[in-house]
């Protein structure tokens, strides 16, 4: 049997460190910051590692919202997101992820642009 991406790239606490860099980085992104405002972090930190973790072939089980309903209101637009997109693929890569891994997460990152920037 195949080693899953997620033991391959370290597991639950390498998620957490990339999704801890990756909200480091957008947090200190002017472009980014104020769609972050008020927000809990905590929750969006755990629903992006149970994604992440997901994508990765983990024991995780993505169980989010609907990512058009709960983007809508943020008018994010195709700049924004691709800046997000940066970060997480610096985050995945300083965080020692490899190239084919980084890859087949950021595909299903882009899988979910256009409901996230509201083309359906």
């Amino acid at each position: 049997m195949s080693e899953s991406m997620y033991r391959r790239i370290g597991g639950k606490d390498a998620v957490e460190d990339v999704v801890d860099d990756l909200y480091d980085r957008v947090l200190a992104d002017d472009r980014l910051v104020e769609f972050f405002e008020g927000m809990e972090m905590e929750r969006l930190r755990a629903h992006q590692i149970q994604f992440i973790s997901s994508v990765a072939g983990g024991p995780v089980e993505y169980t989010g919202d609907n990512m058009h309903e709960t983007h809508a209101h943020l008018d994010i637009d195709e700049a924004e997101f691709d800046a997000v997109g940066v970060h997480l693929e610096r985050a995945l890569r300083e965080n020692g992820v490899g190239d084919d891994d980084i890859e087949r997460i950021m595909d299903e990152v882009v899988a979910l642009k256009d409901p996230i920037v509201g083309r359906l």
